[in-house]
């Protein structure tokens, strides 16, 4: 823009390149706080949910780590990582939260054990989770560690809902929906009660 009898036409306002440098300055200050939640989510149940419910006020992303994602067809763990996968990622597309769902496989060696976590997550400032050994060595590693309460564990408990689902049980109301689609699309129930009666019997 020209100069009009000497005056400057930006004197009083913000010049555009300025404008735009100060805007990406400052998104580039913009903390994104992320969470790390892990479980082995045989299966995903309302207990959990409802612990994600809670973090979703307290940080802008979550990691959900898929914990023992090695193991599956037996009776302590029935489903695959990838099934876990998405009961999880089905389940938390309700709520308005950018969310990653990461597979995690056991390491025998506790001391390191955070390390690995790490090395298989995007990074997080917070973790959280009420077992006590996932506490500690997150703790001894320098990690926050927030607890949430405990809902209704006398039946929101993994190894209940899969005695439930052994025994022909009602189970369908102690997870969200999402997870009894994927347990009725990949014949879930008949898997852990054919593993259920191998590991009774044997091979």
């Amino acid at each position: 823009m020209a100069r009009v009898d000497g005056l400057n036409p930006y004197h009083g306002r913000i010049r555009p390149r300025r404008r735009l440098a100060e805007f990406i300055t400052a998104r580039a200050h913009v903390v994104t706080m992320r969470g790390f939640y892990i479980g082995r989510f045989q299966p995903y149940h309302d207990g959990h949910h409802r612990m994600v419910a809670d973090i979703v006020d307290e940080v802008d992303e979550l990691v959900l780590g898929i914990g023992s994602a090695g193991h599956s067809h037996t009776t302590r763990n029935p489903f695959t990582a990838g099934e876990r996968v998405m009961m999880v990622t089905k389940s938390v597309a309700e709520f308005d939260l950018t969310t990653y769902v990461v597979p995690i496989e056991d390491l025998d060696r506790n001391s390191v054990w955070v390390s690995h976590v790490r090395s298989m997550s995007p990074s997080f400032d917070v973790a959280y989770s009420n077992n006590p050994l996932v506490i500690q060595l997150f703790e001894e590693a320098g990690v926050e560690v927030r607890q949430s309460p405990m809902f209704n564990r006398d039946v929101l408990e993994g190894t209940e809902l899969r005695e439930r689902m052994i025994e022909g049980g009602e189970w369908q109301h102690l997870v969200p929906d999402a997870v009894v689609t994927v347990i009725d699309e990949i014949g879930g129930i008949e898997r852990i009660q054919r593993v259920s009666d191998t590991d009774s019997n044997g091979p």
